[in-house]
Parts: structure tokens; sequence; C-alpha cells
């Protein structure tokens, strides 16, 4: 057991002896693998090796002072120009020049560029104000001219102009078109809304077709009338009841239907 203590004691004066000779000062083994930093450097938090302060940038292995121009600050990359512009500045030739704000207009957050108040327009440089007519309203900015008509005017030109809604018809919210429609049971014919006249055999139909009616099943249309579908022998009304095909086995030919 005396033994064993001794060796173990011994080991551990020996480890000890390495460790302080490993961490003293100017030391080969403790100097073995690390790199002393250039004036205006400082070694990396992470990892070996370092990285230039702020405001300077790596040129062959020094580091050089980065010239930020005035309104700028830097930004510590190792790219590109290693500063920008002050909210509010621009590049111009290497330089940080004010954003020039026109009249009636404001910097928007971005700090780069400036937009026109409501009620102004950007024209050139400049923000001018946008002339609404009479019965108009100002509209979002993309909007084209700025301004919308009121409802029951369409715009026309620089005005806003009423809309001639005839009897029987009713004003229709399309910035297209004539700007009304008829009511149920009429249709546009020109400048007016006339009465759909719906035929014997026939009804109303509330559709974009032009007669605005069609005719019961079993008839068909001719003209302005609904006439009976005449139904040969060995057939019946199609799928539509507005015409006919033949049985099976037989086939049409003519006006009638024969076996082949």
């Amino acid at each position: 057991m005396t033994r064993l203590r001794r060796r173990r004691a011994i080991i551990a004066h020996a480890l000890v002896l390495v460790a302080l000779l490993a961490t003293a000062p100017g030391n080969a083994f403790a100097q073995s693998g690390s790199v002393v930093p250039p004036e205006n450097a400082h070694a990396n938090s992470y990892g070996s090796g370092w990285e230039c302060d702020q405001g300077f940038r790596d040129v062959d292995g020094a580091c050089a002072a980065i010239k930020v121009p005035a309104n700028a600050y830097p930004t510590n990359a190792s790219y590109g120009r290693g500063w920008e512009c002050e909210h509010g500045h621009l590049v111009v030739d290497g330089s940080c020049n004010a954003v020039k704000v026109p009249s009636n207009a404001y910097l928007d957050p971005s700090g780069k560029r400036w937009e026109c108040n409501r009620g102004y327009r950007a024209v050139d440089e400049a923000c001018v104000a946008i002339k609404v007519p009479v019965n108009g309203y100002l509209a979002g900015p993309l909007h084209g001219s700025g301004w919308k008509c009121d409802r029951g005017y369409r715009a026309v030109d620089d005005d806003c102009v009423a809309i001639k809604v005839p009897a029987n018809g009713y004003l229709a919210d399309t910035p297209y078109g004539s700007g009304w429609k008829c009511d149920r049971r009429y249709r546009e014919v020109g400048e007016a809304c006339v009465a759909i006249k719906i035929p014997v055999n026939g009804y109303f139909v509330d559709s974009a077709r032009r007669s605005g009616w069609a005719c019961d099943r079993g008839y068909r249309a001719a003209g302005e009338a609904c006439v009976a579908v005449m139904v040969p022998e060995n057939a019946h009304l199609d799928y539509s009841g507005n015409d006919w095909e033949c049985n099976r086995p037989y086939y049409k030919q003519e006006d009638g239907c024969a076996l082949l």
C-alpha cells in the first residue's frame, strides 16, 4: 500500500508540473496553434484566429481603416462597401446624400424614398394636387386618376357625368358598360328597357339569353312563337324536350324513323 501511494503522488506532481509549464508566458507549448492578432483586431470569440475591429477590414493580413463618409455608419462586413447610409440618405457617387422630399410629401419608413400626401400625386419630382371633379371623390394611391365618381355618375374625360337610367332599369355597380341594367322581365334594346313578350306555351328565362324566354316541353321556338314538336312514329321527345329522336333500333331518316 505504501508503494502504491508513492506512485500516485509522483504521478500527481508530474501532471501539475506539466500544466504549469503549458500555461507559462512565452512557453512554446502554450503558443503552438495560436496567432497574435494584428493591430486593430481581436481574437475570435469562438474557434481560432482573429477578426478586425469594427471600422476596419482585412487587407493582406492587416486591418485597414474603412473610410466611412458623412451621414453613414460602418457595417463591419467583410464584403461590399463596409458602410451604409443613415436613415433619410442615399448613396450617390460614394457619398450619402439626403433624400430630397418635395412639398406635400413625406419620407417613407424605408428612409430611401418619398411618398405624396393624400390628395396629391407624384409628377416627376414633385407632388401635384389631384383635381377632383364635382360628384367625385379621392381614390386610393394605386388608382390611375386619383379619383372616382360617386354612385350614379361615370368618368368622362375629367368630369363625372350623371348616368341616364331608362324606365324599368336600375344602376349597375360596374366600371364598364352602360352603367345600368334592365329590371326582371325587361331586356335592353338600344338605350331603353323593353318588356319581354312571352309567347303561348313559353315561359320567362332569367338569363343572358336575348329572347328572355324558352318553350315548354314538347314545343320549339319558331320566330317569336312556340310551335308543337311533331314526333314521328317510333320516336320520342329527346332530353331537351324541344326535339325528338328515334326509338331503338330505329334511326333518323329525313323526317321519320326507319330500320336499316
